[in-house]
């Protein structure tokens, strides 16, 4: 039977532990699992392991922390020794060199949280949410020597909601993801999966996350930060500044009413505090300024530097911005 197969498992994040456990509850014969080695964390900076390293140890199964893998002779013995029939590969961190991917019959097999081809990258999920898609999914792919570019074996569609962040997307995609790649590896076992070149001309990046995306740019649309800051959670957030002092914001959401504010501009509406955006890339043609209903942005929760979390009410009551004054300058 399939679910006998042997694997060894390659993951380090916690979205790649719902597939861990769901190849270890399918009867799949998880080997080894390859993990990065115990990183410094916290106050006292003291060695934490990878959430996939403590699962996987909670499931009494063996687990090695190789800091290197490409010309590292004692981890490609191991896994040569072992003979797995496919390495199950979940947010590693590592390239996978050509002779662990020649390595297995069924070869090695990523689970990808987006549709490829599009948001092949580190941060697909951060960057499908900034994006504005309202729709995204999870891939199961065939690696190659490329970055995200290798054949597609299984997709599965999800909604983004509209107060989705990438906090609150990742773990359902994770949990999605894990049963798909129990399907894609049964399916490759009894031949009804078929990889498919991926058609690399519909190709998008989502790059690694810069402290720099989380700066709000007021000449973008209101949507359009909205979505930056629901997509770039936890980090780098949406940050301006406010009098000389950097300003986070926790929450907000485009403003539907018509008002005239300068990009950057505050508007101070009883409790409720407002700032100007522009018309953004997507409407910037055609569009009557006058008639906009998407250029304010109303900031919900917010932190100033050195401050704790604050509604705007507290905000305005403690720090009196006056409508007029300025973010971002």
């Amino acid at each position: 039977m399939s679910q006998s197969l042997n694997l060894v498992f390659c993951g380090t994040p916690p979205f790649a532990v719902p597939t861990l456990e769901t190849l270890v509850e399918a009867g799949f014969r998880v080997q080894l699992v390859v993990t990065q080695p115990d990183k410094p964390r916290g106050r006292g900076m003291e060695l934490a392991p990878s959430p996939v390293k403590q699962r996987a140890l909670e499931l009494g199964l063996p687990v090695i922390q190789p800091d290197k893998i490409k010309n590292n002779e004692e981890f490609r013995s191991r896994l040569s020794i072992l003979k797995p029939e496919s390495i199950v590969v979940v947010g590693y961190g590592r390239l996978i060199p050509q002779w662990m991917i020649d390595l297995p019959r069924l070869g090695n097999l990523n689970l990808h949280a987006s549709l490829l081809p599009k948001y092949r990258g580190a941060a697909p999920i951060q960057w499908a949410i900034a994006n504005g898609e309202s729709v995204t999914g999870v891939t199961t792919m065939r690696i190659d020597a490329g970055l995200d570019t290798g054949d597609i074996l299984m997709q599965r569609e999800t909604a983004i909601g509209t107060e989705d962040t990438a906090e609150t997307l990742g773990p359902k995609l994770a949990s999605i993801g894990a049963d798909l790649m129990v399907e894609t590896l049964r399916g490759l076992e009894t031949g009804q999966v078929r990889p498919t070149p991926q058609d690399h001309a519909q190709a998008t990046l989502a790059p690694i996350l810069k402290k720099e995306d989380g700066r709000m740019d007021f000449s973008r649309s209101a949507r359009e930060l909205f979505n930056r800051q629901r997509g770039f959670q936890p980090w780098p957030g949406a940050f301006t500044t406010f009098k000389g002092k950097t300003l986070q914001v926790h929450r907000a959401q485009p403003w539907q009413h018509a008002v005239k504010l300068t990009p950057g501009e505050i508007a101070v509406e009883g409790t409720r505090l407002l700032v100007g955006c522009g018309t953004g890339n997507s409407e910037r043609r055609g569009k009557d300024k006058d008639k906009n209903t998407d250029t304010a942005l109303e900031l919900i929760e917010i932190q100033l530097e050195g401050k704790r979390r604050m509604t705007a009410q507290e905000f305005i009551n403690g720090y009196r911005p006056k409508s007029g004054d300025h973010l971002g300058q």
